[in-house]
């Protein structure tokens, strides 16, 4: 008889959310109703990543605040190389030379998914930091998608593995 250890086995799947300075509270609002929908264990918010209590987030959110666990968190690559340390895979959803499509991705978990700032994107610190960096393919005119959009279409490719 094979006896799993339940909290190990909990923690392979679990996924994190780092928010990096995102400047609308419209759009952290709908990051938490987005991670409540796939059991995303925490959002860390970070930089300048409005926190609630805001109407504004309460707004898109519809409660999802009170149910996703959620920490406020200054420092963007501390936490990075904290979760690193503990064993947390670290993925930045960003267009860049080094992302690859998110199609071809084979997440490993724990995972820690960042997104970054609505028009900056990632910063370059954060992201030499990450294990790997993903891209959504984009078939019309514009270069990206909404943060909390992008977001939703990463975790629900993500959590096809969980």
């Amino acid at each position: 008889m094979i006896i799993l250890n339940m909290s190990t086995a909990k923690r392979k799947k679990e996924i994190y959310l780092i928010a990096q300075n995102i400047r609308s509270l419209y759009n952290v609002g709908s990051l938490f109703r987005t991670c409540d929908a796939f059991k995303v264990e925490k959002i860390y918010l970070c930089g300048y990543t409005g926190t609630p209590p805001r109407n504004q987030i309460s707004k898109t959110a519809l409660g999802a605040e009170e149910s996703v666990e959620w920490e406020k968190c200054q420092q963007t690559l501390a936490l990075v190389k904290k979760l690193k340390r503990d064993g947390v895979n670290v993925v930045a959803l960003e267009t860049s030379k080094k992302s690859k499509s998110i199609l071809k991705f084979k997440p490993k978990f724990p995972l820690a998914l960042i997104v970054g700032h609505e028009v900056e994107g990632i910063k370059k610190n954060i992201l030499n930091q990450a294990d790997e960096i993903i891209e959504i393919s984009m078939q019309g005119t514009k270069e990206s998608l909404n943060v909390s959009v992008a977001t939703g279409v990463a975790l629900f490719q993500i959590d096809k593995f969980r």
